[in-house]
């Protein structure tokens, strides 16, 4: 028998009014903000006409990541059939994915796709490139979404509905996508983080999204939390792991990116040469920092000197 709810039911069975607002509050807290944190870095690429000091490699995994995502959401919230299955498998108990989860997950892979995008269109420091690794990895995941997909379309992925037999059910498939997603969520911040790293500077790199996917990742477990109170069915937490896992993994990378802007570096010209290895990250002054006059930026070169201080 499951636990009684945190919070008392009332006489005719249902849930008390304020935990159901609270749980739409911080839904849409959490979505207005995750929404918001994908702008900065897009409007600073936009006014700085370059993408020098953002992660290739974040930038794709991230649009490949918000892609699953978005198909899982979409299929737990209009889809019966996806519906039924996790309820066969979860007692009769329905996924907790809302409305506020869609409309987040479709925005996100829209400006995560302008963010690619721009990587493609604007400028970018000598080198600056996306890794073979990143770029079989993506690829791997493709093959992998690609064919549990064909395999349900082929054999229906429905059990029941079908009455055939189908090695993956549609469920499978979409906690497929769950689980590439929360792979990526945790794997692209390593790029940017490392790129930081050498480059000794977060120029380039909008500290402005952290705070907005910080706040959302708040937000959205707390809303998870509640939702689990309310019903007092705290497996629905670790049924919905991507929603759970994709706000602890945030978290911990926001407050990483919190001391790399404010304790260890800051927006400063990185400190990397121009023709070492680390010569992708190498970075364009934005638009705040005085610009050299072209016989300053040559005789820089020529000189041989990479540091920007």
């Amino acid at each position: 028998m499951p636990p009684p709810p945190l919070v008392p039911l009332r006489e005719d069975g249902s849930s008390a009014t304020f935990l159901l607002a609270a749980s739409r509050a911080c839904g849409w807290i959490y979505t207005v903000a995750w929404s918001a944190s994908f702008y900065p870095q897009t409007l600073l690429n936009a006014k700085r006409k370059s993408v020098a000091g953002l992660s290739i490699d974040f930038a794709f995994l991230n649009t490949f990541g918000f892609l699953c995502y978005a198909i899982f959401n979409l299929a737990f919230f209009a889809s019966p059939t996806v519906r039924r299955q996790y309820r066969d498998r979860h007692d009769g108990r329905d996924n907790v994915v809302q409305i506020n989860d869609v409309a987040f997950a479709v925005h996100a892979l829209v400006l995560t796709s302008v963010t690619a995008f721009q990587t493609v269109l604007y400028r970018r420091a000598p080198g600056q490139t996306s890794s073979k690794a990143i770029r079989l990895l993506l690829a791997v995941f493709s093959l992998i979404v690609l064919v549990t997909g064909l395999i349900c379309i082929i054999t229906g992925g429905d059990k029941v509905g079908t009455g055939k037999h189908a090695p993956l059910e549609w469920i499978d498939f979409v906690q497929i996508l769950s689980t590439i997603k929360l792979i990526i969520t945790f794997i692209k911040y390593l790029p940017q983080m490392m790129l930081n790293y050498r480059r000794k500077s977060t120029l380039g790199w909008s500290i402005e999204n952290i705070w907005l996917d910080f706040t959302g990742g708040i937000f959205s477990l707390i809303q998870l939390f509640i939702d689990s109170a309310e019903s007092g069915d705290w497996s629905s937490a670790i049924g919905d792991f991507s929603k759970l896992g994709l706000g602890l993994i945030s978290i911990g990378f926001d407050l990483i990116f919190f001391l790399q802007h404010y304790a260890f570096y800051g927006p400063v010209p990185p400190l990397v040469q121009e023709d070492s290895p680390a010569a992708e990250e190498q970075e364009d002054e934005d638009s705040d920092t005085p610009r050299r006059t072209g016989s300053e930026e040559r005789t820089r070169l020529l000189a041989g000197d990479g540091n920007d201080n």
